[in-house]
């Protein structure tokens, strides 16, 4: 089973305050504009050959469309993370009931213990996790450890300066290949993938999203689709102009296995 093999998602409609969500640039998104490009992103999932359960949307928490970073699974289990913006932190509560649904018992970490799923990567050699302004030591290493119980090895890395998650700048394409930015791949932590560099200009497309046998990626990004294509990939262009403004990616929008039942 490789890593990139998935059967079920679970997607949350963003609500119409996502217009105040968590934002560095300088324009607000529109709702409707969201809306669509959260549309085709699900239609894009189940074209995949997944099954999605779409949550309704939480006013209450402008971000919670971006259901990565307070949950992660794998197939073995789910792990409850505390997102390190403090207006997010309820939304892991919202979660619980919809995970527990697949998972049964689901740990969690602990106060203190801040983890944003933008920051882990899985790979088949190991789950990268990052730190950076949203995930501290004491949580990548809290999430390490319980990750080692599900029986994954987890290793904690730096995410370069200026980079806001680890998955903004790196994602997986293959079993053996990295798509990446400069500054990561001038990281060295991706010694033994061969890595593929985002070309000038495009570097926001390192959050492209590897599913089944396609890989979506923005579709502001003709060179890196092209360059995909080139190592005989199949790539889904996604809109994500609007979903980008508010410093997110393919990957946020969805949690993603394998149920290794069926």
């Amino acid at each position: 089973m490789r890593v990139f093999d998935f059967t079920h998602a679970i997607v949350r409609e963003p609500g119409r305050s996502v217009v105040d969500g968590i934002r560095t640039t300088p324009s607000a998104p529109s709702y409707d504009g969201v809306m669509a490009e959260h549309r085709a992103y699900i239609a894009a999932l189940r074209a995949a050959g997944l099954t999605v359960d779409v949550l309704p949307p939480l006013e209450e928490f402008p971000d919670s469309v971006f259901v990565e970073d307070p949950v992660f699974v794998v197939p073995e289990g789910a792990i409850l993370l505390r997102p390190g913006a403090p207006s997010r932190l309820g939304e892991r509560e919202a979660m619980r009931d919809a995970i527990a649904k697949h998972f049964g018992h689901v740990p969690e970490l602990q106060e203190g213990e801040l983890v944003d799923g933008g920051d882990v990567l899985i790979t088949p050699r190991t789950i990268f996790i990052g730190l950076s302004k949203r995930t501290n030591r004491a949580g990548a290493e809290a999430l390490r450890d319980r990750l080692h119980d599900l029986g994954r090895d987890a290793r904690v890395v730096a995410t370069p300066e200026g980079v806001l998650h680890f998955k903004t700048a790196s994602s997986l394409l293959d079993e053996n290949t990295i798509l990446a930015t400069r500054a990561m791949a001038d990281s060295g932590v991706f010694g033994g993938f061969e890595v593929l560099l985002t070309p000038e200009c495009e570097e926001g497309a390192a959050n492209a999203l590897r599913v089944n046998e396609v890989v979506f990626v923005g579709d502001c990004y003709p060179k890196t689709i092209e360059m995909i294509r080139k190592t005989g990939l199949t790539v889904i262009p996604l809109a994500i102009t609007e979903v980008a403004k508010l410093d997110a990616g393919l990957s946020c929008m969805s949690l993603r296995w394998r149920n290794t039942a069926l």
